[in-house]
């Protein structure tokens, strides 16, 4: 049934275009585009090829990685999200660092980037070269504040016209800073993962608690509102990638709010295409204004009832 619609533009009933991409990190994953219809990569994850290497990665060997990815994406878009290493997601070449208690909230991302700029600098020269011309798309992992973009890029020297930079939005506290940040970005992600568990302060990984919280919670809803409402006043482009963007019943939500631009694995692209060209956008807008200030511990239930009753396929 979803091999049918491999071909089949992702538009609602009501003529809305939804674009839906690719989260790829090896390039064994590159071969789903071509199999799920995906319009191009969303989210290639570069730590991936650090932590399979047995030591860090040459700027050639790095050129040689990404020089692959656009190959296979051919004209597709592809966007690189640098360096996420650190926390959880250690590289055994690296030198142990003191274990931490929280590593999901400690030593990772761009502020390993930061702390190490050769480092940087080396993958950003290597995205360069493998583009050969093409517009580069680089997101930053895990920016907590403006400065920390502004630092990034100073330090990278490395950012000529072809380059469009942006950030993921993963931490709740950087909406704060939003106008600043959309003068300065050429494109917000928000990283769904890390921006829930963060948002309702519970382990995602742990069984304890990562069931107290709901990913289509009114809180939940309201935050990713009010960042699509900001983009899109500021013109600003925006995606989501995340396990929110493959379950069709969060998509949906997310295609109300005004997300247009959707990053997920391979298998949900047929159920979430699926999904969009069976939705009515406007009367989905209509239901989700009257939601926004429900006390109720999560909205999946309405939600499922109004996919239920207007025939969505989620």
């Amino acid at each position: 049934q979803y091999a049918e619609l491999k071909d089949q533009p992702s538009v609602t009933k009501d003529g809305i275009a939804v674009n839906l991409l690719l989260n790829a990190g090896l390039r064994v994953d590159l071969m789903h585009l071509d199999h799920t219809g995906a319009i191009g990569i969303g989210l290639f994850r570069t730590e991936i090829p650090f932590m399979v290497e047995s030591e860090t990665p040459t700027v050639d060997r790095q050129q040689e990685i990404y020089a692959t990815v656009y190959e296979r994406a051919g004209d597709r878009p592809v966007t690189f999200r640098t360096l996420d290493a650190g926390g959880d997601k250690v590289l055994p070449y690296w030198d142990a660092e003191e274990s931490e208690e929280n590593p999901a909230m400690g030593w990772r991302a761009i502020r390993v980037s930061l702390d190490r700029p050769a480092l940087m600098r080396d993958q950003l020269r290597s995205l360069i070269r493998a583009a050969a011309g093409k517009t580069l798309r680089v997101m930053f992992p895990m920016v907590t504040e403006v400065v920390e973009l502004t630092r990034a890029r100073r330090r990278s020297q490395l950012m000529p016209s072809t380059v469009r930079a942006g950030v993921m939005l993963e931490v709740p506290g950087l909406i704060f800073q939003l106008p600043a940040l959309t003068k300065r970005v050429d494109f917000i992600s928000v990283g769904s993962n890390d921006m829930l568990q963060f948002l309702f302060a519970a382990d995602r990984g742990n069984p304890m608690v990562a069931s107290r919280y709901d990913d289509l919670a009114p809180a939940a809803i309201n935050f990713l509102g009010q960042v699509a409402r900001h983009c899109a006043e500021t013109q600003t482009d925006l995606s989501l990638c995340g396990e929110m963007a493959g379950d069709p019943l969060a998509a949906m939500t997310l295609i109300g709010l005004g997300y247009r631009n959707l990053s997920m694995s391979a298998p949900s692209i047929g159920p979430v295409k699926a999904m969009v060209r069976s939705l009515d956008v406007g009367a989905l807008e209509s239901y989700l204004s009257g939601l926004s200030q429900s006390p109720a511990h999560s909205l999946r239930e309405k939600l499922r009832a109004f996919a239920a009753d207007h025939g969505v396929m989620v």
